[in-house]
């Protein structure tokens, strides 16, 4: 642990000999929902692969995979153009490291932001959602293991793992934009192949809306290391066992970028409520 410590410091420092800016929000960016990168003034983008122990994402054209780090809605931001997924092969640890430098850096925030299927029909495609409360089937978690008292507690509360104050921020915020916007329980799956229709009704039954590959991980790292997480998903395909018909990543992808503008304009106006 002592190493995942030093690796943390290494990479900050790098971004500070970068970019002297000190963020206090977080932002992660999924697949196809990179427009709100484009918006940050002042910026200074570094690529992930010239950053010491940062992982780099195997999604080509998916990710553009670069630590972006400026001002958003006049709050300095440190945010990820992409992410890197568990089964890409990369460890928990790599998984939930770019979280914990950012929050080295000094963010005490963050917004996770993720495409999703949904097992909800009153969610169905295009649908925003704001995350309240998750269940983790990935099988992993990045807790595991010697816990390092600097990085956060042996056993983190996880009673309020999406910021109940943020959700009524984010609520109030697209009410006055006068966007649509639902609740919903996410749950974290290993992927990378999308569910059966068996395990789509499993995942209702147990209480889930949506289902997801990702955010799940970087929430219980950023909980354990004391942040507010604020998480938002894009409903980009849509698991109804009844009527299950194939997926097409290109419409996964494409319904995605078509809601990016949307949410960019939810999280530029919750950012200066925050």
């Amino acid at each position: 642990m002592t190493q995942l410590y030093d690796r943390i410091r290494e990479s900050a420092r790098f971004i500070r000999s970068r970019a002297a800016a000190r963020p206090s929000v977080g932002i992660v960016l999924g697949s196809g929902l990179g427009a709100l990168a484009g918006k940050i003034a002042r910026r200074t983008a570094i690529p992930y692969d010239r950053i010491p122990h940062f992982p780099v994402s195997t999604l080509r054209g998916l990710h553009a995979g670069n630590l972006i780090i400026g001002e958003l809605s006049g709050r300095t931001v440190i945010a990820m153009e992409g992410r890197v997924h568990y089964y890409e092969g990369y460890s928990m640890e790599e998984v939930t490291f770019p979280v914990r430098v950012m929050k080295a850096l000094g963010a005490k925030s963050l917004i996770l932001t993720s495409a999703a299927g949904s097992m909800n029909p009153d969610l169905p495609k295009g649908s925003i959602v704001a995350i309240t409360d998750h269940i983790n089937l990935m099988g992993d978690n990045p807790l595991i293991g010697p816990n390092d008292e600097r990085l956060g507690p042996r056993f983190p509360d996880m009673s309020e793992p999406y910021h109940r104050r943020y959700i009524g921020l984010l609520e109030k915020t697209a009410l006055d934009l006068k966007i649509p916007l639902r609740r919903g329980i996410l749950a974290a799956v290993a992927g990378p192949n999308l569910e059966t229709a068996a395990e789509y009704r499993f995942l209702r039954a147990i209480g889930a809306d949506l289902v997801g590959m990702s955010m799940v991980p970087e929430d219980i790292a950023a909980v354990h290391a004391g942040m507010k997480v604020l998480g938002i998903s894009i409903v980009t395909d849509e698991g109804l066992p009844d009527c299950l018909e194939p997926a097409d990543i290109r419409e996964i992808v494409s319904i995605a970028r078509r809601q990016s503008a949307v949410l960019s304009r939810l999280v530029i106006g919750v950012l200066g409520r925050i």
